[in-house]
């Protein structure tokens, strides 16, 4: 095959849905016969995956890979900061961290040349391999206090000779003023090397945005290469923070069986929830309200990048009576890392690797007792239910130890996983556990004996990105794009 520039995404603000455009893309240049990969210099999430080597990355970046039809790599994200807070976030430099860091510190010390030094070397391996590149962007690319600690937008499309399109989502209103002034903005150069405008969200009949499409390129003398409708009922995983919005309008609903996953500010890898929610007969939602989550029939208690203050938050804000009258009541309850963590006993913070809390007692479900300690366990794994038949796949990403008598799992590699009180309430540490149709069946046949799950994930996300592909070719100037990509 012909070898292609990179084709390059960035965005007018955040969550205009770049990362959803990318996936896209990266299947469509699979069907084509290409062989793509995807490639983000700097992503802020608290999503993450684990590579095949144990090296974490952010989950975007690992559902593209899955889009392009490949492993993922860390050289797909080389740099991921995960926030602890409000003002300092946990920087993982290929795939390890590599310390916590206040914005300030992050983006003002010296040393970003050499940050963008190391992102290049893990696009030059990834162009040695792949073809072609389909990078994205972060957040919007004029803010201009910050070009020049830029290493992830317009001096990736520069550096790289990328084929760079604009995105903008119509859906949040402003699309002509944030269109052109994201351009006005720009230096000569960078402005020269966006090649179109792809306008995101519509909603309604396209047709209505004929006159608006010739006069913003008429403002911008740059191409609208396409209008992509808002999609419904097209199952993608996202990671944005946006998504979370969108989940905390659920709630409570009759007739099925009614999920609540505890809404904690920290709340990470909320995508271990996305087969459960796809699952027929299954309401799962999301909530911070007590008497919102009282009305579920199985609750679940998320995995958290700061335990500690989840946990602390959430005993303010009255969810640990719900929780301990629904576990007394033998409802379910379920947790997932800083969830396991928090059923426990107590959870110790010597060395303060979450801040200046050294220890809170947990929820008393479980017997156990956690010990956060520096540096993080990250690993892809195989398991089976020590007791009963559940088994299957997924990653570990944590910090500290939580030693158990009666684990839940046992890995693959020998070792064992979680805290399993019963089969209505356990604890672990395995991300994607729900990704696994037995663990669904094992835990909703505890309120419907019997119960099968009929959804196969794997197939499920295939469905979805080939509909994403049919989406953006029948709404996009593919023609146009290819052209770009082979000049």
């Amino acid at each position: 095959m012909q070898k292609l520039r990179p084709l390059m995404f960035v965005g007018t603000g955040s969550d205009v849905g770049k990362s959803v455009i990318n996936t896209g893309f990266c299947r469509i240049f699979l069907q084509d016969g290409y062989s793509p990969a995807p490639f983000k210099a700097q992503n802020m999430s608290l999503n993450s995956y684990v590579t095949a080597d144990n090296l974490e990355i952010g989950r975007a970046q690992a559902v593209q890979a899955e889009a392009c039809g490949i492993g993922c790599l860390v050289e797909m994200n080389p740099i991921l900061l995960k926030p602890n807070d409000d003002l300092t976030s946990q920087v993982v430099l290929n795939g390890k961290p590599a310390g916590n860091k206040t914005a300030s510190e992050y983006f003002n010390e010296a040393g970003r040349d050499t940050l963008f030094n190391e992102v290049m070397h893990s696009f030059n391996r990834l162009a040695g391999q792949y073809n072609p590149i389909v990078i994205e962007g972060a957040g919007s690319i004029s803010e201009i206090n910050l070009w020049d600690k830029d290493i992830v937008n317009m001096r990736v499309a520069l550096h790289t000779q990328a084929a760079t399109f604009l995105v903008a989502d119509i859906d949040r209103g402003g699309v002509f003023a944030s269109v052109y002034g994201t351009l006005q903005l720009l230096p000569q150069a960078e402005r020269d090397a966006i090649k179109g405008i792809v306008i995101n969200k519509f909603r309604g009949d396209l047709k209505l945005f004929e006159e608006g499409k010739k006069i913003l390129e008429k403002l911008t003398a740059k191409p609208v290469v396409g209008i992509v409708p808002y999609f419904q009922g097209l199952f993608i995983e996202q990671e944005d923070g946006v998504v979370i919005e969108q989940k905390k309008k659920k709630s409570h609903e009759h007739g099925k069986i009614n999920i609540g996953v505890v809404l904690l500010k920290h709340l990470s890898n909320f995508t271990d929830f996305n087969m459960l929610e796809q699952t027929p007969g299954v309401n799962l939602y999301y909530t911070g309200c007590p008497e919102t989550l009282a009305r579920a029939d199985i609750i679940i208690i998320p995995g958290s990048k700061n335990t500690l203050s989840d946990l602390k938050a959430l005993r303010e804000k009255g969810l640990e009576e719900v929780i301990l009258a629904h576990h007394n009541a033998r409802k379910p309850v379920y947790g997932i890392c800083g969830g396991y963590q928090m059923m426990g006993i107590e959870v110790n913070d010597p060395n303060g690797v979450e801040g200046n809390v050294p220890s809170l007692p947990g929820l008393g479900i479980l017997p156990v007792t956690t010990t956060l300690a520096s540096g993080k366990k990250t690993r892809q794994c195989t398991f089976s239910f020590v007791q009963g038949n559940a088994s299957g796949n997924g990653y570990e990403v944590h910090a500290g130890h939580t030693p158990s008598i009666r684990p839940l799992c046992r890995m693959n590699n020998g070792e064992f996983d979680g805290y399993c009180l019963n089969a209505r309430t356990w604890g672990t540490y395995i991300h994607g556990i729900f990704d696994n149709a037995s663990v669904i069946n094992h835990a909703l046949r505890q309120l419907i004996p019997g119960f099968t799950s009929t959804i196969d994930y794997k197939a499920r996300k295939e469905q979805g990105y080939n509909q994403l592909a049919d989406l953006i070719r029948e709404n996009v100037d593919m023609e146009y794009i290819y052209k770009c990509l082979k000049t």
